[in-house]
Order: C-alpha cells, then sequence, then structure tokens
C-alpha cells in the first residue's frame, strides 16, 4: 500500500475512554507471547519530538513525500541539508527507559517479537533483537538508480567534505531526522551522488506516498498471526501501515493493548488505552514482573 501524508485524524464517534490501570499490560506480558507495534511516542523521551502528540512535528513541518524528492534536484538538496543536520542530532539520541524495558521484556521471553514504524534505530541500541523496521531505517542510503547500498555515516562523511562549515541552527529536529531549516540556511548545499554510478541517493527509509515493501508486510502480517497479544507503544495508529496490523490482531480476537497519552486511531479495537508516559509505565510493568529493566545502554 502507498503511505499517504496523513497529517491529523479527527474521530468520527465516541471513543472508549482511556485508563491509567497497567494490570491488562502486566497481564498479557505475564503470558506471553506479546508482540509489540512502536511509533515515535516511544522516542520522546530521547530527545526526538513524536509526530502528532502535543508539540508534535506536524504544527510546524509536513514530511518529505517520494514524488516530492524525486521531482527535483532543488528538492533533494533541501532534503539532504536538512536531513544532514539532523543526522547528528540523531545520533546524539540514547535509548530510553521505553526502548530498555521492551529489550528486557525480549530478554525474558515474554516477547513473540517487534515491530517499529521508527526510523532511528534505538530499539536496537536499547538492547532488542530481531526488530522489523517498518518504515526502514535513517542509519541506511540506497541508490534510486543502481541499488546499492549503503552507510549513513558514509554519506555523512562525504557531505561534510563536499559542504565544509554547513552548521547552522535548526529551529527543530523531526522525527523523520529532518532539521528545520530555512531556504536562506540551505543556501548552496551540495549533494553528492551515489559512487557507484552517480545515481540519486535516497535513505532507506519509507517516505510518504512510497510503497511499503510486500514481503516486509506479509512478514508482519505473519508475526501478528503468530502472536497471542499485540502491545502498540507511543503510536497514533493514524497511518494505515500500522492501523492496520491492530485492525488484523482484533479481527482474530487477539488483545489489543495500546499506551499513548493522546486518542488513537485504534483504540476502537483495544481493550484498553493506557494513558501514561510510556517510560514510566513500561517500567512500573517490568517492576510488577519481576523484570529488571537496568540503566543506560551502551551503543
Amino acid at each position: 500500500m502507498r503511505m499517504r501524508p496523513t497529517l491529523s485524524w479527527t474521530p468520527t464517534e465516541e471513543l472508549p475512554p482511556s485508563s491509567t490501570d497497567l494490570e491488562p499490560v502486566a497481564d498479557a506480558l505475564r503470558a506471553g507471547g506479546v508482540l509489540v507495534l512502536s511509533g515515535a511516542g516511544i522516542s520522546t523521551e530521547s530527545g526526538i519530538p513524536d509526530y502528532r502528540g502535543e508539540g508534535g512535528s506536524l504544527s510546524r513541518h509536513t514530511p518529505m513525500t517520494y514524488q516530492d524528492f524525486t521531482a527535483t534536484a532543488q528538492a533533494r538538496r533541501r532534503y539532504w541539508a536538512r536531513s544532514h543536520l539532523g543526522w547528528r542530532t540523531f545520533g546524539r539520541a540514547r535509548p530510553n527507559a521505553g526502548h530498555r524495558a521492551v529489550a528486557a521484556f525480549g530478554r525474558h521471553g515474554l516477547l513473540s517479537g517487534v515491530i517499529t514504524q521508527n526510523v532511528d534505530g534505538l530499539h536496537q541500541a536499547g538492547g532488542s533483537a530481531d526488530v522489523v523496521e517498518l518504515h526502514g531505517s535513517l542509519d541506511r542510503v540506497v541508490c534510486l538508480s543502481c541499488g546499492a547500498p549503503s552507510r549513513r555515516r558514509e554519506l555523512a562523511e562525504r557531505l561534510a567534505e563536499a559542504n565544509p562549515g554547513f552548521s547552522p541552527t535548526a529551529a527543530g529536529i523531526n522525527p523523520d531526522g529532518d532539521a528545520d531549516l530555512t531556504d536562506e540556511q540551505v543556501g548552496d548545499f551540495r549533494v553528492v551522488p551515489c559512487a557507484r554510478c552517480g545515481g540519486i541517493l535516497k535513505p532507506d527509509v519509507v517516505f510518504f506516498g512510497e510503497t511499503v515493501p510486500p514481503q516486509r508486510v506479509e512478514h508482519c502480517r505473519e508475526l501478528v498471526r503468530e502472536a497471542a497479544a499485540l502491545l502498540v507503544l507511543g503510536s497514533s495508529l493514524t497511518v494505515m501501515s500500522g492501523l492496520r496490523f491492530v485492525r488484523q490482531a482484533a479481527q482474530a480476537g487477539k488483545p489489543v493493548l495500546i499506551v499513548n497519552r493522546d486518542p488513537t486511531r485504534g483504540d476502537r479495537h483495544a481493550l484498553t488505552r493506557v494513558a501514561l508516559p510510556l517510560g514510566t509505565a513500561l517500567t512500573t510493568v517490568a517492576g510488577r514482573l519481576g523484570v529488571p529493566v537496568g540503566g543506560e545502554t551502551p551503543v
């Protein structure tokens, strides 16, 4: 399916009330076989804003679409200038208590898997294994001409060499790694081509308007089929790429539990939505289950 730039979602029906009771979440994890689906909200405590929560980036920022990126060199210059600066901030971000709790649940055999809509790599940095990155990762780059993959760190070095002294101050950083810069700040930023064929480089992420690889979608559907329950962490479920898995789980009679401070598009499918900060909520649940979360995870 194609991801549309859905900037907001307004309920068309009365949603179930939220809760602060974490016992249903603890019960599901205690039983095991829980599949985690995480969104941008789990990374806010690491300093990366979400899209739609309070102060979310969509109030000031429209994400790049695949169509815009491929249409003009000017759009790519603007994107890579902003993303090059944002990448530095992403590189400094560290896993928070929510990421570490998810990793701890996995180590203790309580999870069947982790699917993340995030592109920041913080689940892996926090210790989670076999994470399915639904929308890809900013840590990788791909050539649109020859398909050659490369590491983002290598591109960052090439861009730094091509743009010495480029260090504007951004008004903010967004969940897609895009820094808020004006056209004047972007200036004549130089974009570098694929080192192999000279083609156009793109981050290995699914832009709005782009297709999530069908094999990845089917893998996630299989994970839902195998799971005993689905635990949604920090996602508004506004876009269908995540909501479809909630619908699949609910249609199969599997419990859906959501931890998100604001209402979500999946609330009517959920057994409960817990409206608490994720780090606090997941650490509390870990404590009830006797699962040690630990402190800062080295990366």
